[in-house]
């Protein structure tokens, strides 16, 4: 009986979603606007210093991007191919953070327009052979009363609600970064300003700050990427403690 039962406590541990791991390394490809970018936004934090060795990707982030011009562009079209070079060697994730330029009246891409894209891009990346993770937008740091200015509340719900509708992985990076600036205050949450009165795009510091928001919240929901992570815990907890970092 005493075998019986440890046999099945195994199995049990086994099928259970937390001791799954990737079996291969991850090749990530970062879709986005400026706030995802080279020079202003997480992405490259993100795969200089959140990616476990074996582990590589691409930050294809675009600098006034909007989920129609992003395809119109050809970025999206990168993103594809890179997938299809990329999957027979490693499991593909796409990050997908959108919503900046989208919600601006000259930018054409209406709310639902935004939301259809966001399914587009998903389907298709899924349809390559990745796995797509759909993002809020990154929050803007300008305040107001002491407290964040929610400019991107339409946006981070239309993404959501796309995710849910459709069965796609997504995290909430709009939620996450606002508590984190809402934490720190407007003079700690200044030192990370590309320029001294950007309030949108990030230093190289707060590159990796956020990045490591991102890596965070992605893991926080899909453990399965345990080993594809590059921890820094002391950076993780500073966070989750509200700390300037």
């Amino acid at each position: 009986m005493r075998f019986y039962l440890l046999s099945v406590l195994a199995s049990l541990a086994a099928a259970s979603p937390l001791a799954v791991q990737a079996d291969r390394p991850v090749y990530w490809l970062l879709a986005g606007d400026s706030t995802t970018a080279p020079n202003g936004g997480w992405g490259d934090g993100y795969l200089a210093t959140t990616v476990a060795s074996g582990s590589s990707g691409h930050n294809y982030g675009h600098s006034g991007a909007t989920t129609a011009s992003f395809r119109a562009g050809g970025d999206w079209g990168k993103v594809i191919n890179d997938i299809k070079k990329y999957k027979e060697k490693y499991d593909v994730w796409v990050t997908i953070q959108f919503g900046h330029n989208d919600q601006k009246e000259t930018s054409g891409v209406t709310l639902d327009a935004y939301k259809t894209n966001l399914k587009k891009f998903a389907d298709e990346a899924k349809s390559a052979g990745a796995t797509p993770v759909l993002l809020t937008p990154l929050t803007r740091r300008t305040f107001s009363n002491g407290k964040v200015i929610q400019n991107l509340a339409e946006q981070r719900t239309a993404t959501i609600s796309v995710a849910q509708s459709n069965s796609i992985k997504f995290a909430d990076l709009n939620i996450a970064s606002e508590n984190y600036v809402n934490a720190i205050g407007k003079d700690a949450a200044s030192k990370y300003n590309l320029a001294s009165n950007d309030w949108t795009h990030l230093n190289e510091r707060g590159g990796v700050v956020f990045a490591r928001i991102v890596s965070d919240i992605i893991l926080e929901k899909y453990p399965e990427l345990d080993s594809v992570v590059k921890k820094d815990p002391t950076l993780s907890q500073t966070i989750k403690s509200g700390k300037p970092a």
